[in-house]
C-alpha cells in the first residue's frame, strides 16, 4: 500500500481509507495547489497543522515545553497508589504492515519510562494472541497480551480463540469473564456502537488525527522530495521531535463527545490509543534521474507511489550522481518512544502487577496525558470527602466537593454531561456539586501562543435517583 503519513494500518478497511486520502494528496499534487483543509472538530485551535510544521511554531512550542518544565511541581499521587505510565493499542510482530518487534517495544518503553505495555495484535489465526506473545514483567515492564479485533481492544484473562466469531454478546463476555477487559476503539468508524458489556473505550486515538488531516500528510510528503526541504525536515526531526511529531495532534471531539453521551447511563473507562506500529520510516528511492518512488519502511517498492521531476524539480538535484534502486532519504518518524511520548493512558494502581493495572483501567481510576507537552505525574482528581478518586461513583448529596491538582498551572476545564461548567487558569481547582451529573477535567497548556489539550481524565460520577 502507498504512503500513509503517521496512519498506522489496520487491515482492509484502513487500507482503502488511507488510499483514498493519498489520492486527495496525490490529485491536489498535480494540480499544483493546496489540499482542502479537513474538517475541524468543534474545539479545533486556530493553528493548522500544516503551520505547527513551520520552524518558527516548532521553535516556539520547544521553548514553551522547557519553560513549563521548569515551573513543574513535585506531587505525591494518592496514598496507596503509584501513577504508572501504561501504553494501550501498540503493535508488534503482528502484521506485514508493522514495522517494529517486541524487543523494540521493551527498549523504547524504557527510554520512555513507560512501566506497562497493553499489546493489541492483529488477529491472525492460528497464532493465539494470548498464548504466544509476552506476559509479565521484563526489565521492568509489565507486558499484557491483547488484541485489536472486531473494532476492539481486547484483553482477555485467558485464550478466547474458540470465541472469536461468536456472535458479539457472546464474544464480549468471553473477553470480560475473570477480569479481561474490553474498550471499543477508533470511534470515528463507530460513532453509535452499542456501549453494552464494554470495560470503555478509546478517547484519544493518533491514527484519527492523521487519517483527517489530507493537508499535513501532503506537506510532510512534498518535504521529502526535494534536497532542501528534506534537509529541514531532518534538522527539525533531530531538534524538535516531539514537537514535530505531534503536529497532527488536535482536541478529540468526536471521541470526547461519544464518552460524555454514554457515561450518563453507565461508568466507562476512556483510554488513550497510541496506535503505534514503527512503520512510519519515510523511504525516497531513485527510479531514474527523473523520478522516485516515496513510500515507509514496510512499503513493498511496486506500493509506493511515484513522483516525477515535473513536478517536484528538486528531485533531479537528489538522483545526480546516483543509480536507480538507491535509497535517497530515510526519515524515521515513529520510533516507539517517540508514540510513547506522544500520548499515555496514566493508572493509579498500588503495585505494578498485571491484577493491579486491570483493576486500576476497570475501575477507571486512570487519565490520558499527552507527556511531551510536560510530565503530569502527582495529577489527582476525585472527591474531597467522600475521599473518592477518578473513575468513582456516589449518590448525590448537598457538600459533595470535587478537588483538582496539577503539577504546573495549565487552563483547566470542568465539564459536566458534556458541558463546560468551569474555565479557569491555575494549578488547582475546587467546586462546589450542586446537582448530580457526571463531572471530568481537562488540562490545556499554552504552547508558543496556541492553547493545546495536555490532560483528559476520568469522571466521577454523581449520580441522581434514577442510578441508585
Amino acid at each position: 500500500m502507498g504512503i500513509t503519513m503517521f496512519m498506522p494500518r489496520r487491515g482492509v478497511a484502513s487500507t482503502f481509507a488511507a488510499r483514498a486520502v493519498l489520492a486527495v494528496v496525490l490529485t491536489t499534487t498535480g494540480r499544483g495547489g493546496a489540499a482542502e483543509e479537513p474538517k475541524k472538530p468543534d474545539a479545533a485551535p486556530k493553528v493548522t497543522s500544516r503551520e505547527r510544521l513551520s520552524r518558527r511554531r516548532l521553535a516556539a512550542a520547544h521553548e514553551a515545553v522547557a519553560r513549563i518544565a521548569k515551573g513543574r511541581r513535585t506531587l505525591d499521587p494518592p496514598s496507596g497508589f503509584h501513577d504508572y505510565r501504561a501504553i494501550l493499542h501498540a503493535h508488534a510482530e503482528d502484521s506485514a504492515h508493522t514495522g517494529g518487534t517486541r524487543p523494540e517495544i521493551l527498549a523504547e518503553a524504557k527510554r520512555a519510562g513507560v512501566d506497562a505495555v497493553l499489546l493489541s495484535d492483529h488477529y491472525r489465526p492460528p497464532r493465539d494472541f494470548v498464548k504466544d506473545s509476552w506476559r509479565g514483567l521484563r526489565e521492568g515492564v509489565l507486558f499484557v497480551p491483547g488484541s485489536e479485533v472486531r473494532g476492539f481492544l481486547a484483553y482477555p484473562m485467558k485464550s478466547v480463540m474458540a470465541r472469536m466469531e461468536a456472535p458479539l454478546p457472546d464474544f464480549v463476555s468471553a473477553v470480560t469473564s475473570d477480569g479481561g477487559l474490553i474498550f471499543l476503539s477508533h470511534i470515528e468508524e463507530r460513532p453509535d456502537h452499542s456501549m453494552e458489556g464494554l470495560t470503555g473505550l478509546e478517547i484519544y486515538n493518533r491514527h484519527y488525527d492523521a487519517k483527517r488531516d489530507a493537508a499535513g500528510m501532503l506537506a510532510l510528503i512534498l518535504k521529502v522530495t526535494a534536497p532542501d526541504s528534506l534537509r529541514e525536515l531532518e534538522e527539525d526531526l533531530a531538534r524538535y521531535p516531539e514537537e514535530l511529531f505531534a503536529f497532527h495532534v488536535e482536541y478529540p471531539a468526536e471521541y470526547l463527545a461519544k464518552w460524555d453521551r454514554e457515561t450518563k447511563e453507565r461508568r466507562l473507562t476512556g483510554v488513550a490509543a497510541n496506535d503505534c506500529h514503527h512503520n512510519q520510516v519515510l523511504i525516497v528511492k531513485m527510479i531514474d534521474e527523473g523520478s522516485v518512488r516515496v513510500g515507509t519502511n514496510v512499503d513493498k517498492d511496486e506500493d509506493m507511489r511515484k513522483f516525477s521531476a515535473l513536478l517536484r524539480p528538486g528531485i533531479r538535484a537528489m538522483t545526480k550522481g546516483r543509480k536507480p534502486g538507491d535509497v535517497l532519504a530515510r526519515v524515521d518518524l515513529d520510533p516507539y518512544h517517540r508514540s510513547f511520548q506522544n500520548v499515555s493512558t496514566h493508572v493509579f494502581a498500588p503495585e505494578l502487577t498485571e491484577p493491579a493495572v486491570r483493576e486500576a483501567l476497570r475501575e477507571g481510576r486512570a487519565y490520558v496525558s499527552h507527556d511531551w507537552m510536560c510530565d503530569p505525574r502527582g495529577f489527582r482528581f476525585g472527591l474531597v470527602e467522600p475521599a473518592v478518586l477518578m473513575g468513582g461513583e456516589v449518590a448525590f448529596k448537598p457538600g459533595l466537593k470535587l478537588s483538582a491538582s496539577f503539577p504546573v498551572a495549565c487552563r483547566i476545564r470542568l465539564i459536566q454531561d458534556g458541558r463546560e461548567v468551569v474555565s479557569r487558569s491555575g494549578d488547582s481547582l475546587e467546586y462546589e456539586v450542586t446537582a448530580p451529573g457526571v463531572y471530568r477535567v481537562e488540562g490545556w497548556l499554552d504552547l508558543g501562543g496556541e492553547e493545546r489539550g495536555w490532560i483528559y481524565v476520568n469522571p466521577i460520577y454523581v449520580r441522581g435517583s434514577r442510578h441508585q
